[in-house]
């Protein structure tokens, strides 16, 4: 029988999965030049690439690399779009060698420092970790569905207690000095102002700014 709607025995699966999710707990920089490998449908024959920006190690003790894509950060294990992309694995590009697991040296730092690190009970917006962008990811913010559009760099990303994370960007009309470093007050959540739209890693970002049309069209395909 249907159960009624004011039965307790009713479960939101969206509330649910949401819940379950892994929550991100530390994320640490990566500096050696380590890449995602990734596919797409589009494209079956064809390896792509993407460096990684962190390592982020999850409550349940997974670490997996962490990529700016489209409009967050993502756990490069949980790429799984049809039509952007499949995580295939880790590049070391200095040796040419492909991995399916973190680094050892990467898990081994993050949970030393997430043993070191102790936040339970912090609220859960305030802010554990802020990191520079080392990659020149930029955000892409427009107003009038792309008609015109503005490219900015992203500063810095703030890992907040629940897991969440965000892109900072910089308020000109705020800005009293230079250079803007993390933790500025100066700078504010990208996903905080509805003009927000993609992350861009520094390449595409400069593709856009060149008005080159293979990037400008690919880009549009992304429109709402």
């Amino acid at each position: 029988m249907p159960t009624s709607r004011g039965s307790s025995n009713i479960i939101d699966l969206q509330n649910y999965r949401q819940e379950h999710q892994p929550r991100l707990v530390r994320i640490a920089p990566e500096l050696d030049g380590m890449e995602m490998l990734y596919s797409n449908d589009t494209s079956k024959d064809r390896m792509f690439s993407l460096k990684i920006l962190f390592w982020g190690l999850y409550d349940n003790g997974q670490v997996s690399g962490l990529v700016p894509w489209l409009k967050e950060l993502v756990a490069c294990t949980s790429l799984s779009d049809p039509l952007h992309g499949h995580w295939q694995g880790y590049n070391d590009p200095g040796i040419d060698r492909v991995y399916r697991e973190a680094p050892l040296h990467k898990q081994a730092e993050l949970q030393a420092a997430a043993e070191y690190f102790r936040y339970e009970g912090t609220p859960s917006n305030d802010i554990v970790q802020e990191l520079p962008d080392t990659l020149g990811t930029h955000a892409v913010l427009t107003h009038n569905g792309f008609r015109t559009f503005l490219l900015t760099e992203v500063i810095s990303w703030r890992l907040l207690a629940n897991g969440q994370t965000q892109g900072m960007l910089v308020d000109e009309s705020r800005m009293q000095m230079t250079p803007v470093l993390p933790g500025d007050p100066c700078l504010y959540p990208a996903d905080s102002i509805p003009e927000f739209r993609y992350f861009f890693q520094h390449r595409i970002a400069n593709k856009i700014k060149q008005h080159d049309p293979d990037t400008l069209s690919a880009m549009y395909t992304l429109i709402d």
